[in-house]
């Protein structure tokens, strides 16, 4: 299996270096650099490429056409979203309605045409990380890098991304895992600023008689979801994974895809000093490994549902770090 350029050995030491975000950078040396592809220099989706003909087959012939998921939430205004960076808000509002057309006429038709014709239009303006979503390989890098070695200076311009961007995600049809932390701990939901263990995770994994296999996609049920409806609940210290958790699934488990029910995916503080998202470094940088965030997981969750082909594909957004997925969770025999 696929390691990263940097052992997690390293990145564990480090972590014993501190645990705030202030702690002073690690030396250089012990600084851990992005991953190199196996599939090529060429390569911009990373872990995707576990992804073959034969195993979207295999999973599509195991549904039993019984039940249908849908792990997307709502996009509404006010809206759970990160704003701490000064990334905007939802906003939604109408560039046309039945009446407003009948006074101004936009479509040059007359009165009498307006009132027959009944014209409603909406336009919309977020920022990429909201609602549920995908995260690109070219969100974090390390060391002016991202995945595969690419570089700012060649490959990013006005228009975002030339490579690694949200548009080269493929469809993803998989074997779709839930691991329901919070239900294996006996609670509702995991306390603030939780951060899950490689050991919880094995735990989890063991009371659900489920197993990982190589190409999966991997969702993480914290019980946050519970607050979604309330948007200052929902974000504030959220839990999350930790480095060790994320190397379980990734290098032990054979993750393609890894995901979970809160926005962060991973705990705050950060566990390593001089690297404020380990996590997401460790996965898309070094790993080349895609995050979903805010995949709603309680449908899932309340019927014992642990196994599923994952059905879903993002928007195509050209040069893009994230995009919006519409997730379908169809349960196996």
């Amino acid at each position: 299996m696929f390691k990263p350029s940097a052992t997690l050995t390293t990145l564990l030491l480090a972590l014993l270096a501190g645990t705030t975000q202030a702690a002073a950078p690690a030396p250089a040396a012990a600084m851990p650099e992005v991953g190199l592809s196996p599939w090529g220099p060429k390569d911009e989706i990373g872990r995707l490429n576990l992804m073959t003909p034969a195993s979207r087959a295999a999973i599509l012939a195991r549904i039993d056409g019984g039940k249908s998921y849908d792990l997307a939430v709502d996009f509404y205004v006010g809206m759970p979203s990160w704003q701490a960076a000064g990334d905007p808000p939802y906003q939604m509002w109408m560039t046309h309605t039945p009446k407003g057309n009948v006074v101004a006429d936009s479509m040059h038709v007359g009165e009498v045409m307006n009132r027959h014709v009944s014209y409603t239009g909406s336009a919309v303006s977020m920022y990429a990380h909201m609602g549920t979503h995908i995260d690109a390989l070219n969100h974090f890098g390390l060391n002016g890098k991202i995945w595969n070695g690419f570089t700012e200076e060649q490959h990013l311009g006005d228009r975002g991304w030339t490579v690694t961007g949200a548009e080269k995600l493929p469809p993803i049809v998989a074997r779709g895992v839930l691991i329901d932390v919070a239900v294996a701990k006996g609670l509702s939901q995991l306390p603030d600023n939780y951060r899950v263990t490689r050991q919880d995770l094995r735990d989890a994994l063991a009371k659900q008689g489920v197993t990982l296999a190589p190409g999966d996609v991997v969702l993480i049920r914290t019980g946050r979801m519970q607050h979604y409806a309330q948007a200052q609940a929902y974000m504030a210290n959220p839990p999350g994974l930790s480095l060790d958790a994320a190397a379980f699934l990734v290098e032990d488990g054979g993750a393609m895809v890894v995901g979970a029910d809160n926005l962060s995916f991973e705990a705050f503080p950060s566990e390593v000093a001089g690297n404020y998202l380990p996590v997401h470094t460790y996965l898309l940088a070094q790993q080349g490994t895609p995050i979903l965030e805010l995949v709603d997981l309680e449908a899932l969750s309340r019927d014992k549902v642990y196994q599923f082909a994952f059905i879903g594909a993002s928007l195509k957004l050209r040069g893009g770090d994230a995009a919006p997925i519409r997730p379908v969770a169809l349960p196996i025999r």
